[in-house]
């Protein structure tokens, strides 16, 4: 076994990295026999359960019609959905406080959002 490395400089935590790696050069090439235990115990082991041959094609189906019922659905829920925005948009007032608040809280989201992205961990 090697000794413990402790060296103040290191952070916490790296100390046992270090002896750790130093102890696994030492024991390298040792080997333990199992007496073929692990070859035992792998020719015990059941068989991996296999899929039905059919079971790829049908799902390459279902998500083929998956995708033809949402293309077809999607330009008629997009014109609703661009209606509704446009009734609820157009029923607000319109006033320089709201557009100044407006303003700010899209800043403060920005600078968010870029301190979020540009945060180093």
């Amino acid at each position: 076994m090697t000794s413990t490395v402790t060296d103040p400089s290191m952070p916490a935590g790296d100390w046992i990295d270090v002896a750790l790696r130093a102890d696994g050069v030492v024991h390298k090439s040792d080997y333990v026999d199992d007496d073929g235990f692990t070859a035992r115990v792998m020719s015990a082991l059941p068989a991996p359960a296999t899929l039905p041959a059919w079971r790829r094609p049908a799902l390459a189906v279902l998500w083929g019609l998956a995708a033809v019922g949402i293309a077809f659905a999607l330009p008629g829920a997009m014109m609703d959905v661009a209606r509704v925005v446009l009734r609820v948009v157009g029923s607000l007032p319109i006033s320089l406080p709201g557009l100044t608040a407006g303003v700010i809280a899209l800043a403060a989201m920005s600078w968010a959002a870029a301190a979020f992205a540009l945060r180093s961990d």
